[in-house]
């Protein structure tokens, strides 16, 4: 072959091109069937570095991976492929093959190679000192060779002192290109093809800045015991997320997610009916819009030097920016972790939310123990849109700063491989009538016992906990001090253990609203159970609770335990079902456990 192209060098460039792109066809042949492909887990491989959603949209370091073996080639991986060609794919010529880092002396194409290099001088390198000749040839890189080879050309036109062409040469030459006319022939078909699809694609696409992240849930589930099973019927639910992502410099992510959805919570005999209790609460609760279409994040992911910033401008949450520490069950209330929002996530990091900033500062270089670590500050305000407040309301306070708000400020350490710890501390305001957990006020609006008195109230509803821990003084605005610890330890890749505790002080503007609220829980986790990307979860622990505000016969610790298991159908649709025991719901044991039974089904797109 190389005698050849040698001889082809001073007949033809037309032969020349084709005797390069069968060449460089056949280095690539070995493996251009094959195609890697990554799916983004809701666990880690080194899961304890600080995770956020937007990592969850570019990472693939912080995220275990998946790659899967495909036999035929993705059109559209094609056409993407086509379409970046020559975008930062400099090439420049190399004098020996030695300089290639990913080509050794027992590849079989090592010697072609070799001649082609340091004999004729025709063959390009990438910057990075690779060739990666194990892939399919662009139109752009056969370009940079056919270039190097007609510069070769001309040297030896310039330097020729015989002929070097015979009639035999000739005659080789063209019953090699009688052999492989249909070869080329295909060849030129699928490019023409590949031309035709992307230019309809450019012609029809919706942005080359954005790309759509969806998800969507179908969830089945039903509440049973004395007092539940009586007051639920079996529901079919929905809901819908998506999620436009734009980045501008390939390096920020603004987040414009759409949601809707009908997922009504379930009645579990506490006092305030339905919508009285936010005990047993599934991620896919959060977001009931009576299938009404509303923008339910608007948040902007930007790196400032070594930092990395987060505004919000409407529904930002606290573990957008802060790292949970809770590896397989939190999915950001998505449809791909654990059922409830108490298991998913520390309930510290569900007082309050809305709009704001925060900022994490990334330190530790990991060459000892400490591996690259974090600390994290972030300010939050759920009124922040409001310039005043409405005629007759009991709380005045609005706006950015004079409204409710909580700030955030949390160490995370990451030791060794396996082992991670979090410290974390919120303060926060609250106006009369608000909520502790509220989560910024997403979870809506919903009869609720008036604490002052008789009867209830519509206040914003709390997204976990007893209806003890979560409602404060209806005349009078109120304070909190939150406090919490979590901690991941992933003793082998096929299970992970995770669990936090957390203390809120709350101190009231007037007489007799101060309280105090714990919540702690325990986490474990078996990746890959029964297959690969499924995931068997087991989680107990006990919802925040206020014991001191129960009153007789209402001093109990309502523990919560949950167990699912998520079956993966494929990379887009997952199945899980489960099962939610809450032991003495609303702190009371004269109120009969309650038990709720959940088949989800996640499809992502």
């Amino acid at each position: 072959m190389s005698n050849i192209l040698w001889k082809s060098l001073v007949v033809s460039p037309a032969v020349l091109g084709a005797t390069l792109l069968l060449s460089s066809s056949a280095y690539a042949a070995p493996n251009t069937a094959t195609t890697e492909t990554a799916k983004v887990e809701t666990s880690t491989a080194t899961v304890f570095t600080a995770v956020t959603p937007i990592e969850a949209a570019q990472k693939p370091e912080l995220f275990a991976q998946t790659q899967t073996q495909q036999t035929e080639v993705n059109t559209l991986d094609q056409i993407n492929k086509y379409s970046n060609e020559g975008k930062g794919n400099s090439q420049g010529q190399v004098t020996s093959v030695s300089q290639f880092s990913d080509v050794q002396p027992t590849d079989w194409a090592f010697q072609a190679l070799q001649s082609l290099v340091e004999r004729y001088g025709c063959i390009a390198g990438y910057p990075n000192g690779t060739y990666r000749g194990n892939r399919a040839l662009t139109r752009y890189e056969f370009a940079a060779g056919l270039n190097a080879c007609l510069d070769r050309v001309n040297e030896l036109i310039a330097t020729a002192t015989a002929d070097l062409v015979t009639k035999e040469d000739l005659a080789t030459l063209q019953r090699l290109q009688e052999e492989f006319s249909a070869e080329l022939a295909t060849l030129r078909g699928r490019v023409d093809a590949l031309e035709a699809r992307t230019a309809e694609l450019e012609a029809n696409q919706f942005s080359t800045t954005t790309k759509l992240v969806g998800e969507a849930i179908f969830a089945v589930t039903d509440a049973f015991g004395d007092q539940a099973g009586d007051r639920n019927n079996t529901v079919f639910q929905n809901r819908v997320r998506l999620d436009l992502q734009t980045s501008f410099t390939g390096k920020d992510v603004l987040h414009t997610r759409l949601a809707s959805g009908n997922a009504n919570r379930l009645d579990l005999g506490t006092p305030g009916g339905a919508n009285g209790t936010s005990e047993g609460l599934q991620t896919f609760n959060i977001g009931d819009t009576g299938n009404n279409v509303s923008l339910d994040w608007l948040a902007y992911y930007v790196p400032v030097g070594p930092a990395q910033l987060y505004v919000a401008a409407t529904g930002g949450i606290h573990s957008d920016y802060a790292a949970t520490n809770n590896p397989y069950f939190e999915d950001y209330d998505g449809g791909n972790g654990a059922l409830s929002t108490f298991a998913s996530e520390s309930p510290i990091y569900r007082v309050g939310g809305g709009a704001g900033a925060a900022l994490n500062l990334p330190f530790g270089k990991g060459g000892g123990i400490l591996k690259p670590s974090s600390i994290t500050v972030g300010y939050l305000a759920s009124e922040a849109n409001r310039p005043s407040a409405t005629p007759g309301e009991a709380s005045q306070g609005t706006g950015l700063f004079e409204g409710n708000y909580a700030a955030l400020g949390q160490v995370n350490f990451n030791l060794g491989e396996r082992v991670a710890l979090a410290a974390t501390y919120v303060h926060g305001y609250h106006g009369a009538g608000s909520t502790l957990f509220d989560s910024g006020g997403v979870a809506g609006t919903g009869d609720v016992p008036n604490l002052d008195g008789i009867g209830s109230l519509n206040r914003n509803l709390g997204v976990v906990g007893t209806n003890q821990s979560n409602l404060m003084s209806n005349t009078n605005a109120s304070s909190s001090n939150s406090y919490g610890a979590s901690l991941a330890f992933r003793p082998s890749d096929k299970l992970s253990i995770s669990g936090f505790v957390s203390y809120h002080d709350v101190t009231g503007f007037g007489s007799d609203d101060d309280y105090e609220a714990w919540s702690y829980g325990l986490g474990v986790a078996l990746p890959d159970f029964g297959k690969k990307g499924n995931v068997l979860g087991i989680f107990a622990g006990a919802e925040p609770y206020s014991l001191a505000r129960g009153g007789s016969g209402n001093r109990d610790i309502p523990y919560h335990i949950e167990g699912f298991y998520k079956y993966r159908i494929s990379d887009n649709i997952s199945i899980t079902p489960g099962v939610i025991w809450l032991t003495a719901p609303g702190q009371s044991s004269n109120n009969d456990d309650a038990f709720i039974g959940t088949l989800r089904t996640t499809f992502t797109f």
